[in-house]
């Protein structure tokens, strides 16, 4: 799940690019809000997936 959260973070990066580039300061903003979120997201359930499976080899 964590690979698929990360894919869309960067589309969303890359979204925010270009509108940054066209002047679309409040699209921009948005996109990468959300690719913050996405990010955030996938870190959490990254660890999360790490810590499980190491409290179940133990």
């Amino acid at each position: 799940m964590g690979g698929n959260l990360i894919y869309y973070a960067i589309v969303f990066i890359a979204v925010a690019l270009i509108a940054a580039l066209l002047g679309f300061g409040g699209v921009a903003g948005v996109a990468m809000s959300g690719a913050h979120l996405l990010i955030s997201i996938a870190v959490i359930v990254i660890i999360a997936g790490l810590l499980i499976s190491f409290l179940r080899r133990v």
